[in-house]
């Protein structure tokens, strides 16, 4: 069950960190496949129900689009994710994120690229992963979209371009902004280093306002993309 790995011991964590017990469900410790949850804890995750066809925020009955999607279309296409960031799912992202810990992650990584291969939208040309400003990649040791996106790219087989894009601004942290605040505080974030192809792929951990999916889909397009996706582990359940 998922409830256990709130108390956890640090011995055991570490262990589920190490990669030594990886025949385990990461989260409650019980024999699993390797990178895999036990069958209790993946029928417990928040998977998405109804959503808007674009931006994938849950809405409580089946519509093409949100209200703010009818009222102003974003300039990223389709949002795909696979889980909402709730509990257990906005824990094991945490802990992958802010403390490395990639069997956290690898479970929601593999039922995205499910969903993924069962999705019948047109295969990007490539996959790009969010960029990170160089000062928060110093301090944090590594990106984590650039993790999910190698994953994703090794098992649908689609490449992944690491250079395309980067962060030129090192914008302050947008965890306390709401939506407006986040795009004026992304606003000339990102430069695209040549011409992307046609159809591109953003691959983040979280969606939650859809901001930095916004401004880089935006920068993408003004130069020469044609589609903008947005993959990600988890969205938001409110923006």
């Amino acid at each position: 069950m998922i409830r256990p790995a709130r108390w956890v011991s640090t011995y055991l964590e570490n262990l589920v960190y190490t990669g030594r017990h990886s025949s385990q469900c990461p989260l409650c410790l019980a024999p699993a496949q390797a990178g895999r949850l036990c069958l209790a804890c993946l029928r417990a995750l928040p998977r998405m129900g109804f959503t808007c066809r674009t931006c994938a925020l849950p809405l409580p009955f089946d519509a093409k689009a949100c209200g703010r999607c009818q009222q102003n279309m974003p300039a990223f296409d389709r949002v795909v994710t696979a889980c909402l960031y709730t509990f257990p799912v906005d824990t094991m992202i945490g802990r992958f994120k802010f403390q490395g810990q990639q069997a956290m992650a690898r479970p929601l990584i593999a039922l995205l690229g499910n969903d993924l291969k069962q999705c019948s939208d047109p295969k990007p040309d490539i996959l790009l992963p969010c960029p990170m400003h160089p000062v928060r990649y110093r301090a944090r040791g590594f990106n984590q979209a650039a993790i999910i996106a190698y994953e994703l790219g090794r098992a649908l087989q689609i490449p992944v371009d690491y250079q395309l894009c980067s962060r030129s601004a090192a914008t302050r942290p947008q965890i306390r902004l709401d939506r407006k605040a986040r795009l004026k505080n992304l606003a000339g974030a990102f430069v695209v280093n040549g011409r992307p192809p046609p159809h591109v792929a953003i691959v983040d951990d979280v969606v939650t306002t859809g901001a930095t999916a916004q401004q880089l889909a935006k920068t993408l397009k003004a130069q020469g993309a044609l589609t903008v996706s947005v993959w990600a582990l988890a969205r938001t359940p409110m923006r």
